[in-house]
C-alpha cells in the first residue's frame, strides 16, 4: 500500500533515504573486503588478548587501554555492516533477497562476535585493585565511564560457555521470533474502504474525520489481528520464556530488571514514575476523555474514537516541506546548532519517509556508527501526528549525531536519556507553533492535540509496561492463551483510560501489533520517562536565564558517558527526588485545566 495520487500531490516529494554512505550496495566490494577483514582481525584479537587482560593491568593500563581502543574499532565497522543490512530489511522486509541477506549478515556477525564474546567476560574478571590503579593511566581513563558500566554487568555474567551458546543461539531463538513478527506484521492486510491496507496506512484511519470510516478500520484491524493471534500468542508466550530462562540464569529478581540495568536506572526510580503515572490517571486521562466525549456529543467514545481529530483541528494535509520548515524554525529557535545538525538529515538523504509495501511500520533513527551518521525511518501521512513524530525522530538524530565524538563505545545512550532529546524535540515544536495560533479555536485545537500526544505517550506507554508485567509475571505459571492476555490487556487499558473510554468488543486482540513488547521488553516505560523530564526540563527553560541551550547540548554530547543523576544535576533537577515525577505530571494537568476552561 502506497499513498493516493491525490495525497502524494498534496504531501509533496518524500525522500527515499540514501544508504550509499555505509555501503553501495550488497554485492559491493567494500561490504565483502570489511567481513572479511573483520573476520581474520576478530580471530587476531582473540588470539592476541585472550586469557592475557589479567597480565597487561599488572603491567599498567597504557596496554590495557590498547585493547580496548582495538576492541572499539572493531566494534565500528561491525556496527557498520549490522546497520546496512537491518536499514535495507526496514526499508522492504517483503523481498525475499532483502530478507536473505539480512538473515545471512546476521549469521556471520554473530558468528564474528562469538569470538569477542571474551573480552568483556575476562575484563569484569579483572580485580577491582588491579583496575583501580590501571585507571590511572590517562588512555584507559578516558574509557572509565564505558568500564563502570560494564562492571555493572558483572554480577549477572555466566560462565564463557554458557555465555557463547545463549549467545550463538541468540539467531535462532530470540532473533528467529523477531523476525517472523515483523514480516508477518508487515505482511498482514487489511481490508478498508474497498482497499487493502498495510498496518500503518490502516492505523492511520483511525485518525480520520469520519466516524463511521474510523469505526470500519478499528473492525478491520481486530478482525485480521484476531485471525493472527493465535500466532503473535505463540510469539509472546516464546519470548516471555525466553527471557524467564536469562533472567533466571543471571539472577535478575524483577521480570523488568534487565531493562532497568541497561537503562541505568534504579528500580525505586520506575517504580516512583509508575505510581505517580497511575495515580494521576482520573486527573489526566480520565478528565480528559470525559471532556473530549462532551466536546464529541459523547457519553463515551468507543475506543477507535480515542485520537479522532476535534472539529476545530485544521483539516488540511500538512506537506513535507511545511513540516520540514515547522520543526526546523522550532529547532532554531532554540539553538542554531540544533537546526543545522537536522538540516543535514533533509539535504543529504538521512530519511526515509514515504509509505510503501514492505516498509516497516513506526518510526525510528538509527543511530547506526559514530564513523558514519544516523538515518531516520517514519510513515509520513501529513497529519499533524506525523510533524511531531518528525520532531520527535530529529531529535533523537541530533541527539546522536552530538554524542557520536563519544564513540562507539561511549556514544550509546540509555533508553531513558535517549527519549529526552526526542520528547524536547517535539515540545519545541509545539510550543512554536503554540505561539503562531491565531484564534482560540485554533489554540484549543493545539492544546488537545498536545495533551493527546503527552497521554499517548505517559498514560499509554505506562499501561503498557503494567501489561507487560502481568504477562512475563503469570507466564512463570505456564502460557497464557489468547484470551488470558486479551482479559489482562483490556483490565490494564480500562484503568489507565477510565470511564469515558468505551472498550468494545474486538479491541481485546489490539496487544498483538505493539513491536516494542517484542523487540525491547520493558522498553516502554522510557516514552514516559523522558516525557516527564523533558516537562520539568522545559520548565527550567522558560524561566532559566541565558545558557540553558548550551547545558542542554552538552547534556546531549555526553551521550552515555554520565548517569541521569549527574546529567540532570546543572538543571537543579532530580529524578531520585519524589517530587520530581509529579512536578513533570503536572505540565500534563495544567494544559487539561486550560481546556475545560475553554469548554463551552
Amino acid at each position: 500500500m502506497t499513498t493516493s495520487p491525490e495525497q502524494d500531490s498534496a504531501l509533496g516529494e518524500l525522500p527515499e533515504w540514501d544508504l550509499s554512505d555505509l555501503y553501495s550496495g550488497r554485492e559491493c566490494k567494500e561490504l565483502k573486503a570489511d567481513l572479511t577483514r573483520l573476520d581474520e582481525e576478530a580471530g587476531a584479537f582473540q588470539n592476541r588478548y585472550q586469557g592475557a587482560l589479567g597480565d597487561l593491568a599488572q603491567k599498567g593500563g597504557g596496554m590495557l587501554a590498547e585493547s580496548v581502543r582495538a576492541y572499539e574499532a572493531l566494534s565500528d565497522r561491525l556496527g557498520r555492516v549490522g546497520s546496512y543490512a537491518g536499514l535495507l530489511y526496514a526499508a522492504d522486509t517483503s523481498d525475499p533477497e532483502v530478507a536473505k541477506f539480512y538473515g545471512d549478515i546476521q549469521e556471520k556477525l554473530n558468528a564474528i562476535t562469538t569470538r569477542l564474546l571474551f573480552y568483556p567476560l575476562e575484563f569484569n574478571r579483572l580485580e577491582d585493585d588491579v583496575l583501580d590503579a590501571a585507571l590511572k593511566h590517562e588512555a584507559l581513563a578516558h574509557y572509565a565511564p564505558w568500564i563502570a558500566d560494564l562492571r555493572k554487568e558483572k554480577p549477572y555474567q555466566l560462565g564463557d560457555e554458557i555465555e557463547k551458546l545463549f549467545h550463538e543461539k541468540a539467531i535462532s531463538g530470540r532473533g528467529a521470533w523477531n523476525r517472523l513478527f515483523n514480516e508477518t506484521m508487515t505482511a498482514l492486510r487489511f481490508e478498508i474502504g474497498g482497499e487493502e491496507l498495510s498496518l500503518e496506512p490502516a492505523l492511520n484511519r483511525l485518525l480520520d474525520r469520519d466516524g463511521a470510516r474510523r469505526k470500519e478500520a478499528a473492525q478491520a484491524l481486530s478482525g485480521v489481528f484476531t485471525k493472527n493471534v493465535r500466532l503473535f500468542t505463540l510469539i509472546t508466550n516464546t519470548l516471555a520464556k525466553d527471557k524467564e530462562i536469562s533472567d533466571r540464569w543471571r539472577g535478575f529478581e524483577d521480570v523488568a530488571d534487565s531493562r532497568h540495568l541497561a537503562n541505568r536506572v534504579e528500580r525505586p526510580v520506575v517504580d516512583a514514575l509508575v505510581g505517580a503515572v497511575e495515580d494521576a490517571y482520573p486527573r489526566m486521562s480520565h478528565r480528559y476523555y470525559a471532556l473530549k466525549a462532551r466536546w464529541m456529543g459523547q457519553d463515551k467514545l468507543a475506543h477507535w474514537d480515542r485520537n479522532a481529530p476535534l472539529p476545530e483541528q485544521p483539516r488540511q494535509v500538512i506537506g513535507w516541506a511545511q513540516a520540514k520548515n515547522m520543526v526546523l524554525d522550532a529547532y532554531g529557535a532554540f539553538a542554531p546548532e540544533m537546526a543545522a545538525i537536522a538540516n543535514d538529515f533533509f539535504a543529504k538523504n538521512w530519511i526515509d519517509a514515504g509509505v510503501r509495501e514492505g516498509k516497516s511500520p513506526g518510526a525510528f533513527s538509527h543511530p547506526t556508527v559514530p564513523s558514519a551518521h544516523p538515518y531516520i525511518l517514519m510513515n509520513y501521512q501529513g497529519k499533524p501526528r506525523d510533524v511531531m513524530t518528525l520532531a520527535h525522530e530529529l531529535g533523537h538524530g541530533v541527539h546522536q549525531v552530538l554524542a557520536a565524538p563519544q564513540g562507539p563505545l561511549m556514544a550509546p545512550t540509555p533508553l531513558t536519556l535517549a527519549e529526552t532529546a526526542s520528547v524536547f524535540g517535539e515540545m519545541l515544536t509545539f510550543k512554536t507553533l503554540l505561539g503562531q495560533a491565531d484564534s482560540p479555536s485554533g489554540r484549543k485545537a493545539l492544546i488537545a492535540a498536545k495533551v493527546e500526544d503527552m497521554l499517548n505517550t505517559v498514560v499509554r506507554q505506562i499501561a503498557f509496561y503494567t501489561f507487560e508485567r502481568e504477562v512475563h509475571s503469570a507466564r512463570k505459571d505456564g502460557e497464557l492463551t489468547s484470551e488470558r492476555l486479551g482479559e489482562l490487556w483490556m483490565d490494564v487499558q480500562a484503568r489507565s483510560l477510565g470511564p469515558a473510554i468505551d472498550l468494545r468488543a474486538g479491541y481485546e486482540v489490539f496487544w498483538c501489533y505493539i513491536p516494542h513488547f517484542i523487540h525491547s521488553p520493558f522498553y516502554v516505560y522510557a516514552y514516559a520517562f523522558g516525557e516527564c523530564l523533558v516537562n520539568s526540563l522545559y520548565a527550567v527553560y522558560e524561566n532559566a536565564q541565558e545558557g540553558f541551550a548550551e547545558k542542554y547540548l552538552d547534556m546531549l554530547r555526553a551521550g552515555g558517558t554520565r548517569h541521569h543523576k549527574e546529567l540532570l544535576a546543572p538543571f537543579g533537577l532530580d529524578a531520585g527526588d519524589p517530587g520530581f515525577w509529579a512536578m513533570g505530571l503536572k505540565v500534563i494537568e495544567d494544559l487539561i485545566d486550560e481546556l475545560e476552561a475553554m469548554d463551552p
